[in-house]
């Protein structure tokens, strides 16, 4: 993958970052490297994630590539604001699952001048934006849309293809339920 460097990098201040696309598109993956690249640093990081995201660690968030990196489980996004004293970039993954507020934490943050990155669908199985995503890609510096693979054809894939009968907006799952498609394999079950 071609690392993207934002230009011009931002001094003294704080600043957001969203990494949006469908599933298995590698958005916790870029995430985590990301945030890798800041430890190496020697940058203070802290993560979190909806505390609806169970799938594959309590205690981390985890990629589908099996990557993972620490992470705390929260209810609600206002949660974020009272752990992140002595933090100089807040990692949040699965953001689609949190509450709209979201965005005014990211903001705030943002004002605080810490390094935001955020991970999250952009839209849901029906193909509609998904939760407070569309918020936050509108207040990003920086949007970084990575696509997937569709399983029928190998076109690059934007959209999630639900393969479970469930007809609920939330199902949390992994292969098991959910495949990357492109526009033309796409359908609403």
């Amino acid at each position: 993958m071609v690392e993207f460097v934002p230009h011009p990098v931002p001094h003294n201040t704080g600043w957001i970052e969203v990494i949006s696309g469908c599933m298995f598109s590698g958005k916790t993956e870029e995430l985590i490297r990301r945030l890798r690249r800041a430890k190496f640093a020697k940058l203070n990081v802290k993560v979190f994630k909806p505390i609806i995201d169970n799938r594959y660690s309590k205690t981390e968030i985890v990629s589908h590539s099996e990557q993972a990196f620490p992470s705390i489980m929260i209810d609600k996004s206002d949660d974020v604001l009272s752990m992140v004293a002595d933090v100089d970039i807040v990692g949040i993954d699965e953001a689609q699952f949190f509450d709209n507020n979201i965005s005014d934490v990211a903001l705030e943050l943002a004002k605080m001048g810490k390094r935001v990155i955020i991970a999250g669908l952009d839209m849901d199985f029906k193909g509609i934006p998904f939760g407070p995503m569309p918020n936050l890609l509108a207040i990003a510096e920086y949007v970084t849309k990575p696509k997937a693979i569709c399983v029928v054809c190998g076109s690059p894939a934007t959209m999630t293809q639900r393969i479970s009968d469930s007809k609920e907006l939330v199902e949390v799952g992994a292969s098991d339920k959910y495949e990357a498609r492109c526009r033309k394999h796409h359908y609403i079950p």
